[in-house]
């Protein structure tokens, strides 16, 4: 389980089992455009800068979030 899967079940409200073995805004009934919204605001925060245009636009499933996590403190 990666640390960007984590991520998305908590802002998406379901548990990690319920995510899709390959989750991405197409594969993700719940991910819709106010779920992406809360997805940047909490990478954000975690990262503690603001993310690029072309970062939130990059943000389609879990290895995208894993890429922008990569480097930030655990």
């Amino acid at each position: 389980m990666t640390r960007g899967r984590e991520l998305l079940a908590d802002v998406l409200e379901m548990s990690v089992a319920e995510l899709p073995e390959v989750a991405g805004i197409d594969t993700v009934a719940a991910w819709d455009s106010l779920a992406h919204m809360r997805l940047v605001a909490r990478l954000e925060e975690v990262l503690g800068r603001e993310l690029s245009a072309d970062e939130m636009l990059a943000l389609d499933g879990v290895a995208a979030i894993d890429a922008i996590l990569e480097g930030a403190p655990a």
